[in-house]
């Protein structure tokens, strides 16, 4: 079967966006993945952020992967797609400028869309790794990711956590978010249904949601009456991956069947424990 263009999957993307259903993400962190994926039916596939930290460098998701690191992930992926990739870009990797870049290098390895958000990354001094960017600055970050693309079938989103909001200002967020001119908005940290909807009435362009399978979420008609388009559910297939490597390489060296799950070990090889100790001492990173 002949690999689709970038182009074609960027329009095939778009064509999910303007049903009225909602669609879950694969979970895509390399090229078989997203073949499998592609090969059992999936609509559209995700390279989250987390994912690619873990894959390329064995560690958390303390923003420690790089722009260049991350578009080679992507690319790899991007050459063989035959499904559309929406790539995890969190914070665009600095500043507006730096934004810029983002945009131009991850157009460029394929991915049909992909989502900036507003949280402070990496975690400053006395900060929380879930403290949120100023309204304004946010903004300007989005409105210089519209000014860089080149292909416009490619779709930006807009991403917040309106966990750590209250729904005024979830709702002012979204807002401006919009106005500027993105094809979307993405959101992590809703809790139920009543709290979609505060948010989603002031939102008339799709939703990508972060849902991380919340049993509170689970009604996909009403995620798709809500304008929910795209349901991110996590990354079990990668975290499965882990797990069955270990147990794979446990059962050669003929050492007895362990009891950590696939998140604890993959929090054991990532070291979190010990970055999360360097983020206290040396940042004084409240968590």
């Amino acid at each position: 079967m002949a690999t689709p263009s970038q182009h074609d999957l960027r329009k095939d993307f778009r064509a999910l966006l303007d049903t009225e259903r909602c669609y879950y993400t694969a979970s895509t962190f390399d090229p078989m993945s997203a073949r499998i994926a592609a090969d059992l039916g999936f609509e559209v596939g995700i390279l989250g952020g987390s994912v690619a930290s873990l894959q390329v460098l064995a560690a958390p998701d303390f923003a420690l992967i790089t722009l260049s690191e991350f578009t080679e992930q992507a690319t790899r992926i991007g050459r063989v797609a035959r499904l559309p990739i929406i790539a995890d870009a969190d914070h665009g990797y600095g500043n507006a400028l730096n934004v810029i870049r983002t945009i131009t290098e991850l157009e460029r390895a394929g991915v049909a869309a992909l989502t900036i958000e507003d949280t402070l990354l990496p975690a400053k001094y006395g900060h929380k790794s879930t403290d949120l960017i100023p309204l304004d600055e946010a903004v300007g970050k989005l409105e210089a990711a519209l000014d860089a693309r080149i292909d416009p079938a490619m779709a930006i989103f807009a991403r917040t956590n309106a966990g750590q909001l209250g729904i005024d200002e979830a709702v002012e967020r979204v807002k401006a978010y919009q106005a500027t001119g993105v094809d979307g908005i993405c959101m992590v940290g809703i809790r139920d249904f009543d709290h979609l909807e505060d948010i989603s009435a002031h939102i008339e362009i799709p939703i990508i949601l972060v849902a991380y399978d919340n049993p509170e979420l689970s009604d996909r008609d009403r995620l798709a009456a809500n304008g929910v388009r795209v349901v991110v559910n996590g990354h079990s297939a990668y975290f499965a991956a882990i797990k069955a490597t270990y147990d794979c390489l446990r059962e050669q060296r003929r050492i007895a069947e362990g009891t950590l799950n696939a998140s604890e070990l993959s929090e054991r090889y990532s070291t979190l424990d010990e970055n999360r100790e360097w983020a206290r001492k040396f940042m004084d990173v409240r968590e």
